[in-house]
């Protein structure tokens, strides 16, 4: 009875957190692209939420590698080759996107033109500054825990800013590429332990002892349906469907709709599993059809892979917590855990869905920050012939004064 008190008491305390974390989660998605790419540099549904996962490996990697002296200026350089890595790798997924907000303007222009033509030499004197304060702050006695440490800060960067920055890029395609991914790894979570709550029984891996297999089928399943008419609603609004080619704030959206989240209609066809049908039978078949949007179809792609890959993200973040005898990297959440606890399976998401837009729904286009970002590449003297020929152009037109 006792036991059934505290399972029932941790169902409510994990209901409650999760309903509050989906309603804080939607509020940041309505407020845009920008405040969304911030909040996943600063929490996990958009900027603080990998700040949070490396402070709490940090955290862990500082118990590890504890040492009975004091190591000089350890927190002050993990965190700045951290925030050294995601200038690097956020900048450039949104390079394009501020260079036309800082070329509207003659005075942006001057401050930023020049830092945004040279971002990867910027970052790569950052990275090295860092190095050699690191070499020059090694100190005898110490010199295999300023290593072991100096291991951890890039193993912890590796984990989590490069493949959430890959959130970035999905963000400004358009948000329904980073909200539908997100949003089915919390439907795949609470599906399998809805499942496993109710009816788990067999035992799925000994990483997760908690993990049936019941859950393990039943999130599946549930996935599948939840992913199939989530992505018909999120369809239909402009907000998550057109991608964002500026760094406004709170600015409307309006585009032509892009083909992948117009309803067609799909003719049911089977292959070679039609041979083994009667003639009368394989003919009806052969007749029916389905009208679905192309993005549910692509939904249930992405919902396999929150269903059956991307749990492995957990199961090896349960693995790396038993290595360091620990239940949770921290209590940030109440009734999940810590940060981390909750975000280990959308790093392996994020990879994937970056990964699966450009494979099978981006085609290619050109906007005007790619346009802009070439021209930086050029001299300076090809730079104004550029001006004077468009200028040309364009007076051809007659879409400004001839003169």
């Amino acid at each position: 009875i006792v036991a059934q008190k505290a399972k029932l008491r941790s169902f409510r305390v994990r209901t409650v957190s999760t309903v509050a974390l989906i309603g804080t989660f939607i509020g940041i998605i309505w407020s845009g692209h920008v405040p969304l790419m911030f909040f996943i540099l600063l929490l996990q549904a958009s900027s603080l939420d990998f700040f949070l996962v490396a402070r709490e490996l940090f955290r862990i990697a500082y118990v590890a590698q504890r040492s009975k002296r004091s190591l000089p200026l350890l927190r002050t350089q993990q965190w700045y080759f951290f925030f050294t890595a995601v200038f690097w790798l956020y900048l450039r997924f949104i390079k394009n996107n501020l260079l036309v907000e800082v070329t509207s303007d003659k005075t942006l222009a001057r401050l930023f033109y020049w830092a945004l033509k040279h971002h990867s030499l910027i970052c790569y004197s950052l990275y090295m500054a860092g190095f050699v304060g690191f070499v020059l702050s090694l100190k005898k006695g110490v010199y295999m825990h300023q290593f072991a440490h100096y291991a951890w800060t890039h193993m912890i960067i590796l984990i989590t800013t490069v493949p959430t920055s890959f959130f970035v890029s999905n963000i400004f395609s358009g948000l329904i590429w980073y909200v539908l991914p997100a949003f089915l790894i919390v439907a795949n979570d609470i599906c399998a332990y809805l499942a496993g709550f109710f009816f788990g029984r067999t035992p799925l891996i000994k990483l997760s002892p908690k993990k049936t297999w019941e859950g393990f089928i039943g999130g599946f399943l549930g996935t599948l349906v939840i992913a199939f008419f989530l992505a018909a609603v999120m369809s239909k609004y402009k907000w998550l469907t057109c991608p964002r080619k500026d760094l406004t704030v709170f600015k409307g959206l309006d585009c032509v709709p892009d083909e992948v989240f117009v309803p067609e209609t799909f003719a049911l066809y089977l292959g070679l599993m039609f041979e083994a049908l009667p003639a009368g039978l394989r003919h009806w078949l052969g007749e029916l059809t389905f009208t679905v949007a192309p993005i549910q179809l692509h939904a249930l792609s992405l919902a396999s892979f929150a269903s059956i890959i991307a749990p492995f993200g957990g199961f090896f973040a349960s693995g790396f917590k038993r290595a360091f005898h620990m239940k949770d990297f921290g209590d940030t959440i109440p009734g999940h855990g810590g940060v981390t606890d909750r975000f280990d399976c959308q790093i392996l998401m994020a990879v994937f869905a970056y990964c699966y837009y450009y494979s099978y729904i981006s085609k290619p286009e050109v906007t005007l920050g790619d346009v802009l970002s070439l021209a930086t590449k050029l001299n300076d003297h090809d730079q104004i012939l550029l001006v004077g020929k468009l200028a040309n152009l364009l007076a051809g037109e007659d879409l400004i004064p001839g003169d």
